[in-house]
């Protein structure tokens, strides 16, 4: 049985939003016990957006949080940062509509986290611990979670492309596997989608330093991949932030096939509606560290 977490001190960072092209100033903040994680628009007169599947408006391209007009965009990587080292509860100040895209990873998070440090909180943390499958499927994309003792992610990718077509992975999510296996994984996307993004008003600050670019035949970042399949570990990095937004951790095994952002959400919000397949606790399982680092 852990306790919630909040950050030792606040952190400034700054950087570029992927979509939106601006230069975006962020604060992360400590919070009280029980507070979750806060979005703070600072150039919408301190309007808050709570990190919570509810406040999902859109998912095209990037996982998008809204309040009463005021939105929030590319919010996954810091949320799978805050969820994967257990930080429960937190402000995040930034003054424009983007979290910074940073280098498409979550490690630069991981490191502003980490050096900010950890400061438990005195009330234990409820999770949400899967009883029985439930699945969403959208064509030839499915996700599915099903009971398991711990928190364990399975995902397969496949792409018709010269440099990569099919890549799977399963892990367990502890604090160790999230910082060595996951968050150093960068975001992805193909040359050919470029000019089609950039004319709907995305993009516009995507950089070979900040995503990796696939051509007609190969990779045109310089260096190596840091993943062999570093794809799918994305992939799963996005999954880590877009369950985070249940506001509690989840017990047990997702599944997903070509899934992304939309099948992700709708998953969260078809387990909040099958109250039969699921059940709060409040002791961690006896198998399996808790989603993150236990403090």
């Amino acid at each position: 049985m852990r306790f919630q977490n909040t950050i030792r001190k606040e952190v400034i960072i700054r950087g570029t939003g992927l979509h939106t092209g601006r230069e975006i100033n962020l604060v992360l903040k400590p919070a009280p016990r029980d507070a979750g994680i806060v979005f703070i628009r600072t150039d919408k007169g301190n309007r808050e957006i709570k990190a919570n599947v509810r406040s999902v408006s859109d998912t095209a391209f990037a996982t998008t949080l809204a309040a009463d007009g005021v939105r929030v965009g590319t919010v996954e990587h810091l949320l799978s940062a805050l969820s994967g080292l257990n930080i429960d509860n937190a402000y995040i100040e930034l003054d424009g509509p983007e979290v910074p895209i940073m280098d498409g990873s979550a490690m630069p998070f991981v490191n502003m986290i980490t050096n900010a440090g950890m400061a438990k909180q005195a009330k234990r943390v409820s999770c949400l611990r899967i009883l029985e499958p439930i699945v969403v499927i959208e064509g030839t994309c499915q996700i599915a979670v099903t009971p398991y003792e711990g928190t364990r992610i399975t995902h397969r990718v496949s792409y018709t492309h010269p440099a990569f077509g099919e890549q799977r992975m399963g892990i367990d999510i502890t604090g160790t596997n999230f910082i060595n296996e996951l968050a150093p994984a960068r975001t992805f996307g193909f040359l050919r989608d470029v000019e089609m993004l950039r004319a709907r008003g995305l993009a516009r600050g995507g950089s070979l330093e900040n995503a990796i670019v696939l051509g007609d035949k190969e990779v045109i970042n310089k260096g190596k991949l840091r993943f062999r399949d570093e794809f799918v570990r994305h992939k799963i990095l996005d999954v880590v932030g877009d369950i985070s937004l249940l506001g509690m951790p989840l017990y047990g095994h997702i599944i997903a096939n070509k899934s992304g952002h939309t099948l992700s959400i709708k998953l969260l919000k078809k387990i909040l509606l099958s109250k039969r397949s699921w059940e709060i606790i409040s002791e961690t399982p006896a198998v399996s560290p808790a989603l993150g680092l236990t403090a």
